[in-house]
């Protein structure tokens, strides 16, 4: 050090870094508020005629959603609200519920159809059909990824599909037993997740409204108690977030939130969710702190001029 140069005294040291915090907290409370000024929408629209039913969420801010009416998969930024079709599906083909993986595909199920599909969520790229069941009297539903398998519902018959990960592999068709019962004529297994701790599924079976805890190696099917509610009847989405389990009504205009044992053997009611935009929602994905829920409208008339959108709730 010159003789010309001097330390700076501890009060001005401590003086600049007060003016720093202040600035980097002040910095910190214009972009919250400006987060609050613009924040993220709560509703979007669909295309006229899109008869959504399924939807899936993964780690980035992007929903993606099937349609009924063609298998077409419609792609939604949370933060704008603004989307476009990802896939543009085909005449015969339907996109019900769906999943996101990390391997970056997105595994569709194709109800009446009978099929799994996997495409790219990136490029909207078909990549793989599975045939599961034959053309008629099945209804391939909603599914679920458990490690090395995608597990699709059919609410038509008594069976889980499991669609191999990854390459190699074949599709397994597993019966449902034990205390599963299947009713003819109606939907019985619907929506479906895993167990909080990953080694087995939930299903709900929408008639007449009850949950299922099934073992992915035996198919052995248990009925999970329910306490504070009778059913859940009209069951059709299931999101899992730890012990705690979303039930979407689609019907009945709700979500019921349960609180789950540790074995998955009890679901206790903790409180429903309503909201004055729900048009019978068919299923839900999370993203942060929301659930976002896609309006089937079953009750209204489903023509290519129909109107739908989709809308989010606070967990």
């Amino acid at each position: 050090m010159t003789p010309q140069q001097s330390r700076p005294s501890r009060r001005a040291l401590l003086g600049g870094a007060a003016v720093a915090a202040f600035a980097v907290a002040a910095g910190s409370g214009t972009a919250r508020a400006a987060h609050r000024a613009h924040p993220w929408p709560t509703e979007f629209p669909l295309p006229d005629g899109w008869l959504p039913e399924g939807i899936t969420i993964g780690s980035a801010p992007y929903a993606y959603m099937g349609s009924r009416a063609n298998g077409a998969i419609h792609r939604t930024d949370l933060r704008t609200g603004r989307g476009a079709v990802l896939h543009e599906g085909a005449p015969g083909l339907a996109a019900i519920g769906l999943k996101l993986g990390d391997d970056g595909l997105l595994y569709v199920a194709g109800g009446a159809g009978g099929t799994a599909r996997l495409v790219d969520a990136r490029t909207g790229e078909l990549r793989t059909t599975y045939e599961l069941t034959a053309p008629t009297g099945h209804f391939v539903n909603d599914v679920v990824l458990l490690r090395d398998r995608a597990w699709f519902t059919d609410s038509r018959d008594a069976v889980l599909y499991g669609v191999p990960r990854g390459r190699g592999g074949t599709v397994r068709a597993l019966p449902l037993t034990g205390d599963w019962e299947q009713l003819p004529d109606v939907n019985n297994a619907n929506g479906i997740v895993s167990t909080p701790d990953g080694r087995e599924v939930i299903v709900v079976k929408s008639t007449p409204g009850e949950l299922y805890r099934v073992c992915p190696r035996t198919g052995r099917a248990t009925r999970i108690a329910l306490s504070g509610a009778e059913s859940v009847v009209n069951g059709d989405g299931l999101v899992r977030v730890g012990r705690t389990l979303y039930v979407v009504q689609n019907r009945l205009n709700v979500v019921t939130v349960f609180d789950l044992d540790a074995g998955a053997t009890t679901a206790t009611l903790r409180r429903s969710i309503t909201d004055p935009r729900f048009d019978v929602p068919a299923t839900a994905a999370r993203f942060r702190d929301r659930l976002y829920l896609v309006n089937a409208r079953f009750t209204s008339p489903q023509t290519p001029q129909t109107t739908f959108t989709a809308v989010a709730v606070p967990l």
